[in-house]
């Protein structure tokens, strides 16, 4: 949707539009929620904050339109998965989380067929230049990611609200200063349907996610995406399948498979800690109250030092050495 809306819409402009409506989307949603058991930010956030609306709310974007303006619809969306393995690369080499042997391998050969998908030669699936716009779009969602997952033990819904609003005005002088053309009413209307779904309904899901799972296997569950746009690519944008896709989405499939179905449970030691999140008593969570608390409730809390097995990823809970 993103690519036919190019069409009618200058690169920046739409960029402030699909952010413009996730920010409206968030905004309604928050309003009409009522009060929220999640846990409130602090000012130790703010830094946090600005550096996933800049990285994932401006410059993402700005990058991912700019290629896509420069690939098919099918190539652009498979490059897209670029973002798992590179998100996977710098949660485990900068942000404490751990992958097994195989699951670096399956990592790779997503790499692979990103590859092959912009090199593969007499075939124009994408310029080098649209290729490579759209891999540094992965690079600053990949840390928009990884920085997010620090964050999401937050309010998701505020989370996103604030990011959204923050592109959405980042991108909004952008495109007045570049004098970025803006669409026809009709094609804006879709460009903000699309934000509140893709930007706004999306990543706040995509941050429950990040929560429970970490950013590693989050990011490789989230790479099933592009495989879904790809095949879209065939009945809204008239493009066909080739052997040179074939070769990249069969390398990719194999290894978002890898992920999807990896399990990972071991003897592991807790150590102590203090934070705050939304969460219910069970088996990491024994502290005790003045009076009963309501089943989903958030404080600052203290975890005591605890050893046990069960499957798990790597989450707020789960940072531990192997």
């Amino acid at each position: 949707m993103s690519k036919e809306l190019l069409r009618h819409s200058g690169i920046a402009a739409l960029s402030f539009l699909l952010y413009l409506g996730a920010f409206v989307a968030l905004s309604l949603v928050s309003a009409m929620r009522g009060p929220s058991r999640e846990a409130r930010f602090s000012r130790g956030d703010i830094p946090g904050l600005a550096a996933v609306a800049v990285a994932g709310g401006v410059v993402g974007p700005l990058l991912l339109l700019f290629g896509l303006h420069r690939t098919t619809g099918m190539a652009g969306s498979l490059l897209l998965n670029l973002e798992a393995p590179l998100t996977v690369l710098l949660a485990v080499a900068f942000f404490g989380e751990h992958l097994s042997a195989r699951l670096l391998v399956a990592a790779g050969a997503v790499f692979a067929g990103a590859g092959f998908l912009a090199t593969d030669p007499g075939r124009s699936y994408a310029t080098a230049a649209g290729a490579l716009a759209i891999s540094g779009a992965c690079l600053a969602w990949a840390i928009d990611n990884n920085i997010t997952q620090r964050l999401s033990l937050r309010d998701p819904i505020r989370l996103v609200q604030v990011k959204t609003g923050v592109a959405a005005a980042g991108l909004g002088v952008i495109s007045v200063a570049t004098d970025s053309r803006f669409p026809p009413l009709r094609f804006a209307v879709v460009a903000l349907a699309v934000g509140a779904l893709g930007y706004g309904l999306s990543i706040v899901l995509d941050v429950y996610a990040l929560r429970l799972i970490g950013a590693a296997r989050e990011a490789a569950l989230f790479a099933t995406a592009p495989f879904v746009g790809a095949l879209l690519a065939i009945p809204l944008l008239s493009e066909r399948l080739t052997a040179g896709i074939g070769v990249a989405s069969a390398l990719m499939i194999s290894g978002v498979a890898a992920f999807v179905w990896e399990r990972h449970e071991h003897l592991h030691v807790h150590a102590p800690i203090e934070h705050e999140h939304v969460h219910e008593h069970d088996e990491h969570h024994h502290h005790v109250h003045d009076r009963a608390p309501a089943a989903s409730h958030s404080h600052l809390h203290w975890h005591e030092p605890a050893e046990h097995a069960h499957p798990h990823a790597s989450d707020a809970h789960h940072r531990h050495s192997h």
